[in-house]
């Protein structure tokens, strides 16, 4: 049955257009068969249909029944940390004072590069498109490269570095094997299209399944090493990744993950680890291979949620305190 009901996620628009036009269930089963050549039972569609509406009724943002004010300070806070960490990891130079005061008054700090403001100013208007993006049914890759323009939308235009595209240049990172320096390359510019089409196709049919913190871990890891493992992007693939990542979370009610500046050596050295142990991916290969390193991302992950996790209770115990 569950193999049935994934077959029909790309098509869930599609049967609840249907459904408003007053099409019974054996039918519609019949319809897909025709068009989609899927071989489904009626109560395939009605068990989908009713499984997909109990995910969509759990489903709570996080901050929702905040007091108006609440509400807005603590997303501020978490934008800022966002931004910071994600920025800072990248090699941005703002401290997280810094950032605060660029995306709050509109500041420029004194001897810091006017790239560090920018990267700041578009890295918090990608957590915007994130918020957007909760209300779609499914991401398509339009979606992923307006995320990139904004993470580096004041890069130098470059025919072999798009920004809003796919990379046209090979693309690595160097790491250590046996006391000697390695350069490791992602996915070839030819095998990428082919790669994030699946990766997308697999991103939605994962998009409503983050329903518990396990799920939400495992998603998250996935969604964030394989597109790592893919380096899409000629550049901004961590700030895009860890943007990205979180839109599951979100939709099923839950903060964000934010890993933090603190834990940079050890997030970075993780992601070579795993990237080195498995090798460049090629067109046909398995999204993520399974490695042990995988688990330790993981526990990194658990840690490093407790940070949202505690903001977003206090501002829920100020608005409780409040009614009191």
């Amino acid at each position: 049955m569950k193999q049935s009901l994934s077959k029909l996620a790309p098509y869930e628009k599609e049967i609840r257009a249907l459904r408003k036009q007053g099409i019974g269930f054996r039918d519609i089963a019949t319809m897909l068969k025709r068009m989609h050549g899927l071989t489904i039972s009626h109560n395939s569609v009605f068990s989908f249909l009713k499984t997909r509406d109990r995910v969509t009724q759990k489903a709570v943002l996080f901050y929702e029944g905040l007091p108006e004010d609440i509400l807005s300070s603590l997303l501020k806070q978490i934008s800022a940390l966002w931004t910071y960490d994600s920025t800072a990891i990248e090699g941005n130079t703002l401290t997280l004072g810094e950032t605060i005061k660029v995306l709050e008054l509109g500041l420029t700090i004194s001897g810091k590069p006017l790239k560090d403001h920018e990267e700041v100013y578009g890295h918090a208007k990608a957590i915007d498109l994130i918020y957007d993006l909760m209300k779609k049914e499914k991401i398509e890759s339009e979606d992923l490269f307006n995320l990139h323009r904004c993470v580096m939308q004041k890069s130098a235009i470059d025919s072999m570095r798009p920004v809003g595209d796919w990379k046209r240049d090979f693309n690595g990172t160097t790491g250590m094997r046996d006391d000697k320096p390695v350069y490791m390359e992602y996915a070839s510019p030819t095998d990428t299209p082919k790669l994030m089409s699946r990766w997308i196709k697999e991103f939605n049919r994962k998009l409503n399944t983050a329903n518990s913190w396990v799920k939400s871990i495992n998603i998250y890891s996935w969604i964030h090493l394989s597109f790592v493992r893919i380096h899409p992007f000629f550049d901004g693939n961590g700030r895009v990744v860890r943007l990205i990542a979180n839109l599951p979370l979100l939709r099923c009610g839950q903060p964000p993950i934010l890993i933090s500046m603190k834990r940079r050596v050890e997030y970075i050295d993780l992601l070579w680890t795993y990237q080195n142990a498995i090798g460049q991916i090629k067109a046909g290969d398995r999204l993520l291979a399974p490695h042990e390193t995988i688990s330790s991302f993981k526990e990194m992950l658990r840690e490093e949620w407790h940070e949202t996790i505690e903001m977003v209770d206090k501002a829920h115990k100020r608005a409780q305190q409040r009614s009191e």
